[in-house]
């Protein structure tokens, strides 16, 4: 059996990402804030614009972690914790940073989760949109 080294997201690549996630945003004028984990959840690259509403630092964080974590976009998540959704109590049952609203999407290479990012300051669609066209510019 052989295995295929996948290359981790890299800080250049988090810079990438957050560059994207940014421009897309200013040109819908729209401050947000940005977030890039690394597979193992840890921190490789944040930024807030300067207007950006303070709390968007921790949505774009916690959207991020729960992408990764779940290894799917937050959008796709937003009816599963609903009353009656397949992970209704998972917010409240674990003592983890998640956020079920849209923003947060994993970044793959090769098939291989590599990392997330998540974007909080815009509407849950357009925060979507900043972070899906950020990891479709990385790729």
């Amino acid at each position: 059996m052989s295995t295929t080294t996948v290359a981790p997201l890299t800080v250049q690549d988090a810079e990438l990402l957050i560059t994207e996630a940014r421009n897309a945003a200013e040109a819908a004028g729209v401050t947000v804030s940005v977030t890039v984990l690394d597979a193992g959840g840890h921190l490789l690259a944040f930024r807030r614009d300067d207007r950006a509403v303070l709390i968007s630092g921790e949505t774009s964080t916690r959207k991020a972690y729960t992408a990764l974590q779940l290894n799917a976009p937050t959008a796709d998540l937003v009816d599963a914790v609903q009353p009656g959704g397949l992970f209704h109590t998972l917010p409240t049952a674990l003592d983890r940073p998640l956020l079920f609203i849209a923003g947060g999407v994993p970044v793959h290479r090769d098939g291989r989760l590599i990392g997330a990012i998540g974007v909080g300051g815009g509407a849950p669609d357009q925060d979507h949109g900043f972070a899906t066209g950020a990891v479709q510019a990385l790729v």
